[in-house]
């Protein structure tokens, strides 16, 4: 039986990974571990079909090591400790667990006396944020390594290379007239990108030609229902997301049915709504964070099915709440300049001054005390006098925010220009 494309085309050494140089290129974390043969416990966390699975068979192989896969959605405690017996015996093996934030506590915790001793090297694989989904203790044992989605250089540069070096496919000289629609229906995703030239080349006419239309043509027949792994995911997402920014909670309501009747974990959409609660409404309702929050702990309390009227209570209400992205906007600019401006020092008034070598440098000297003042305010200086009046905070034009703007400029008068 003939192994699907993407099986035949996985990468087994460094060389033939593509994408990921920020790990991977000379000098990189991830290529001197590979070239030094000297595995540490890790995770991996990034979008799907980055090269997770791949990247760990590679280390395993450059390691000389045995490895072996679970899937967090159908492994259990008995599974791994089937793996750790069998470490025992055949030496230190690379254990690979795809999907680890669906592995609960006393799955993660079966791992860690097999992790600390050394019988099992752990690499995880994760889609989500490890701090919210991986206990600290194994989290502490292991270096998290950050994937990125692929770009359409990477994607390219994948295609041409499967054209050019699979057994099959290049005895048929096809020629990739257009990309666009390729890289569109693969969403950065490597081994979908597979999926859709193996479906695309196994319907291509005499003329060996991959078009945009073409290859539209041929995806529109197989299109799928949703399905959280499959390609559908992250576009419903997007729709569930825009429906809320943009104020409209029956659309809101609608998409999380969608991914609910699909099998999404609830708190995977609970954290959805808890980041959204900053970014798109913010301080125009400040109450949206804390009701956001209390979703997301009544979600992990309860679970399934009950847990679904709450998502709607509080979806509902982000949906209809007024919006604003300006803290969203101001962290983001704070960050690029404060990344052009690392050299900066702290003004000294504004420094710490716990010795007496401190002091007698000035730190600390002429700082005012707020709370000391009229309306506990001080008209002080604490950004870095090079950048002073800068401002990253711009209240947005709603109620709650206007009374912020309206503080402020109280205070700072014409400094900030509110």
């Amino acid at each position: 039986m003939q192994k699907p494309l993407a099986e035949r085309m996985r990468p087994k050494t460094i060389d033939q990974i593509i994408g990921q140089d920020h790990l991977l290129g000379n000098g990189k974390a991830l290529r001197q571990i590979i070239e030094k043969g000297k595995l540490h416990s890790m995770i991996f966390w990034g979008p799907p079909g980055v090269g997770k699975t791949t990247l760990a068979r590679v280390l395993a192989n450059h390691a000389n090591l045995p490895i072996e896969q679970l899937s967090a959605i159908s492994a259990g405690v008995k599974e791994i400790r089937s793996v750790i017996e069998q470490a025992k015996e055949v030496g230190q093996t690379v254990l690979f667990i795809d999907e680890i934030h669906r592995f609960n506590k006393s799955q993660q915790d079966a791992l860690l006396g097999a992790v600390e001793n050394g019988t099992l090297i752990l690499i995880g694989a994760t889609t989500e944020n490890p701090s919210f989904e991986v206990n600290a203790a194994l989290l502490s044992r292991s270096q998290v390594y950050v994937l990125k989605s692929l770009e359409a250089e990477d994607l390219k540069k994948i295609v041409d290379y499967v054209l050019e070096e699979d057994e099959i496919l290049k005895q048929e000289k096809i020629i990739v007239k257009e990309y666009d629609a390729l890289f569109y229906f693969s969403g950065g995703d490597a081994r979908k990108l597979l999926n859709v030239l193996e479906l695309v080349t196994e319907n291509l006419k005499e003329d060996k030609t991959i078009t945009n239309v073409f290859v539209e043509e041929i995806i529109q027949t197989y299109i799928a229902r949703y399905d959280k792994s499959g390609e559908q995911h992250y576009d419903i997402i997007s729709a569930f997301i825009k429906s809320i920014r943009g104020s409209d909670p029956n659309a809101a309501l609608y998409w999380m049915a969608r991914m609910i009747n699909g099998g999404e974990d609830p708190k995977f959409i609970a954290r959805r709504l808890l980041i959204l609660s900053s970014e798109d409404i913010g301080n125009a309702n400040p109450n949206a964070l804390l009701l956001a929050n209390a979703c997301f702990q009544a979600v992990t309390t309860i679970g399934y099915p009950e847990c679904r009227i709450i998502l709607a209570q509080c979806v509902t209400y982000l949906a209809s709440s007024p919006k604003s992205n300006a803290s969203y906007i101001g962290i983001e600019q704070a960050i690029s300049l404060a990344d052009k401006t690392s050299d900066l020092s702290v003004p000294l008034h504004l420094r710490n001054a716990p010795t007496k070598l401190m002091k007698n440098l000035n730190y600390g000297k002429d700082y005012q005390y707020a709370h000391q003042y009229e309306n506990n305010f001080v008209d002080l200086e604490y950004l870095p006098t090079e950048i002073s009046g800068t401002k990253f905070y711009e209240p947005n034009n709603n109620a709650r925010e206007n009374e912020l703007r309206k503080f402020l400029k109280d205070r700072w008068k014409e400094k900030y220009n509110y």
